[in-house]
């Protein structure tokens, strides 16, 4: 009964996000993005990284949509490419980010004492630090790369997953239904991740999908002084930073990666506002 209801639940908050104005354009732009990402070998005209010189810096025209970049490389096929570069790194960096973030939250707001303060006190020093200069120290000692732009991205913002996490456990863990578990006989574990980290989920899983546009836009940052993705793997952040020499020349070659990056982080951003109402997380959120 109750996987039943937590599945009603889930199509009835999913269905207002779709019939919202504003949840289901987010949507469509979201899962065009999705799709080019996904199947970007079937969908992109040409090959990505065939150069063709006599071609480049070519203007956008009916053979190439959005014109060519300095080696004349179809940039609209770059695009799409860069689309799974994108979206891999933020999806896997936000993933471990929750992943970790959950576990310690929970762990420290559950158990308290002097874990608690050590977990608490490690978040409020990451957390007066900008992601963006975390994640360079983090290459800085690692090295670029896909990889470690991932690993680097995902430690930049645990901090807010652990503090979320930590809160909404605080909030739950006196609750009636706990302390009839414990009396019970549920041993620790159990009640975590059986009943304490299900019922802080929602808030979280939000807060995460509000960072995975802000993952984008840090792993473009990378990209651009050539820290993340190495060529000739395209990235957003990488093309933009090899249009600014060409920006008098062939203005499109930056316009198109820093549009793209724009439409799906405005389309995340916007969905997970949908979500926040639908859901109304904004007083959880407010509360804990």
């Amino acid at each position: 009964m109750t996987t039943l209801a937590s599945t009603e639940f889930a199509s009835s908050t999913l269905g207002k996000v779709l019939l919202s104005p504003r949840g289901g354009l987010s949507a469509l732009c979201l899962a065009i993005v999705i799709i080019c990402a996904v199947f970007a070998p079937l969908v992109s005209p040409y090959q990505y990284d065939i150069q063709n010189l006599p071609l480049a810096n070519r203007e956008p025209s009916w053979a190439h949509w959005m014109g060519t970049d300095e080696f004349g490389r179809d940039l609209l096929s770059r695009i799409i490419h860069g689309a799974r570069t994108s979206l891999t790194v933020a999806v896997v960096a936000i993933g471990i980010s929750v992943a970790i973030g959950m576990s310690l939250g929970a762990a420290a707001g559950y158990f308290g004492g002097l874990f608690d303060r050590l977990v608490t006190a490690a978040v409020d020093l990451s957390w007066s630090f900008p992601e963006i200069l975390i994640a360079l120290i983090l290459i800085a000692i690692v090295g670029p790369g896909l990889g470690s732009t991932m690993i680097a991205i995902g430690i930049a913002y645990l901090a807010q997953f652990t503090r979320l996490t930590r809160a909404q456990v605080m909030a739950l863990k006196n609750e009636t239904y706990i302390e009839a578990t414990k009396n019970l006989g549920a041993g620790h574990f159990h009640i975590i991740f059986r009943h304490l980290l299900p019922n802080a989920l929602p808030p979280v899983i939000v807060a995460g999908m509000l960072a995975t546009g802000n993952a984008i836009i840090l792993e473009a940052t990378l990209g651009f002084f050539g820290l993340g993705a190495q060529p000739p793997t395209p990235s957003w952040g990488g093309m933009m930073s090899s249009g600014t020499a060409q920006i008098f020349i062939a203005p499109w070659i930056i316009i198109f990666p820093g549009l793209a990056i724009a439409i799906t982080v405005i389309a995340i951003n916007l969905f997970g506002d949908a979500i926040i109402e639908a859901l109304d997380i904004r007083n959880r959120l407010r509360d804990a």
